[in-house]
């Protein structure tokens, strides 16, 4: 990937950049958002979540819009929104007595405007790039979301030594030179937009889901638990640093930054690792899940803060092995025509576990650590076993066949189908 190519990825990159930035930078600043508003540990936690839910909710129809019309028409206008939301926020933070929900009503601007992004450019990403460079390109899309999560805290920091809501203008600032890149910069095929009618379009979409049904439904479990892990630990760790380890600011954006470093280098690796070996991603998402069941199950009885932080770093480590496999395997199992549908839908439970991350953390805080780390560990465990069992073991990717045909089943949906023939068989004897 060289010359005009790292140019295309550059722009495309950017995207799930600025869109990551709309959660993470103002983690480090909801301490502080809290006492400046007067506002409660879960209406503060809302200002993650009613981004995230409107951005779930949204995402199917940009998907939809994304295969009839064009990645980039919806993802250009999708940044400009985005920037919008910002700037409605941080204009009512700046100018009003009693901010707070026209703040939130600009998170749920943002929201709308973030489903049309990084699903959308995944699914960009999966027309353009084919064959081993598929992996690559994704991870490196995965990377540049891990590093907006490494930048974001750090940033969000930095910004609100001068006032906390002055990390809502960044959008605006960011967002419009990013659609003009990718508006200028990056040409999609020609054959991408399809032509199907809506009811032959949700007649294939619906083929997709009953061929892969078992893959594709812990596929997106998966990638919604690992980020619901991921930004629960980043809420309860930032206030964690300031209420047991006294740190604040920078400091403490730097010590947050610490388990999204983890993640991010570990995302880029595994892009530029697995190509096409569809084996090697089942045990490495097998791998990420077990490295979470693993983090969290031990994080209760661990007493020393330091060694707390470096365990709970471990966890991003997970997470980097087990989201660029999913996004290869997962828009690599349809066609161009219906892949922003698909990539949309599983963008879409990635925010929901993002969005259910913090309040389920917070709620489950009041029971204690056990409760909440074991809750955690235990989830990523039973999806490890769905894991084994559902997920494809040797199917090669779908490259841009007419229409979507079924994955090389596992032996666990093997063994489940035999079951189903034999009560079939004796139910019609």
């Amino acid at each position: 990937m060289k010359g005009k190519t790292m140019w295309v990825l550059a722009a495309l990159g950017a995207v799930p950049f600025i869109m990551v930035l709309g959660n993470s930078m103002l983690i480090p600043v909801l301490p502080q958002m809290e006492k400046q508003l007067g506002i409660t540990h879960f209406q503060t936690s809302l200002m993650i979540s009613l981004f995230s839910i409107p951005a779930g909710l949204v995402i199917p129809i940009a998907g939809l819009l994304s295969d009839r019309f064009g990645r980039k028409q919806i993802i250009v206008p999708s940044l400009i929104i985005y920037g919008i939301g910002g700037l409605i926020a941080g204009v009512a933070a700046l100018l009003l007595t009693k901010a707070y929900w026209v703040i939130i009503a600009g998170r749920i601007v943002q929201g709308i405007g973030a489903a049309g992004t990084a699903p959308v450019t995944m699914a960009l990403v999966g027309d353009i790039f084919t064959s081993k460079e598929r992996s690559k390109a994704l991870g490196y899309i995965e990377a540049s979301n891990g590093l907006g999560k490494v930048v974001s805290p750090i940033l969000g920091s930095l910004i609100a030594i001068v006032a906390w809501y002055a990390t809502f203008f960044l959008f605006p600032l960011l967002t419009v030179p990013i659609a003009i890149a990718v508006w200028l910069l990056v040409k999609e095929p020609s054959a991408q937009k399809t032509q199907q009618s809506i009811k032959q379009y949700f007649g294939s979409v619906k083929t997709i889901f009953k061929n892969k049904a078992g893959f594709l439904i812990t596929a997106f479990l998966a990638g919604s638990l690992a980020l619901l892990l991921l930004f629960g630990i980043l809420f309860f760790l930032s206030d964690y640093l300031e209420s047991s380890l006294k740190l604040f600011s920078v400091k403490k954006g730097l010590v947050l930054a610490i388990p999204v470093l983890a993640m991010s280098s570990t995302s880029l690796t595994t892009g530029a690792i697995i190509k096409k070996k569809v084996p090697l991603m089942k045990k490495l998402v097998i791998s990420g899940l077990g490295v979470l069941t693993l983090t969290l199950g031990i994080l209760p009885f661990i007493k020393n803060p330091w060694l707390e932080v470096g365990v709970m770093s471990g966890s991003g480590i997970g997470v980097g092995l087990i989201l660029p496999c999913l996004n290869t395997l997962i828009t690599s199992s349809t066609s161009t025509q219906e892949r922003g549908m698909v990539t949309s839908l599983y963008g879409g439970v990635r925010f929901f576990g993002v969005a259910a991350g913090p309040p389920l953390f917070g709620l489950l805080d009041k029971y204690g650590r056990y409760v909440m780390f074991w809750s955690g560990a235990g989830a990523a465990l039973i999806i490890g076993i769905l894991g084994v069992l559902l997920l494809p073991s040797g199917a090669p990717a779908h490259e841009q066949s007419p229409t979507p045909g079924p994955a090389k089943k596992s032996w666990g949906v093997i063994f489940l189908d035999k079951i189903t023939a034999k009560r079939n068989y004796k139910n019609k004897g």
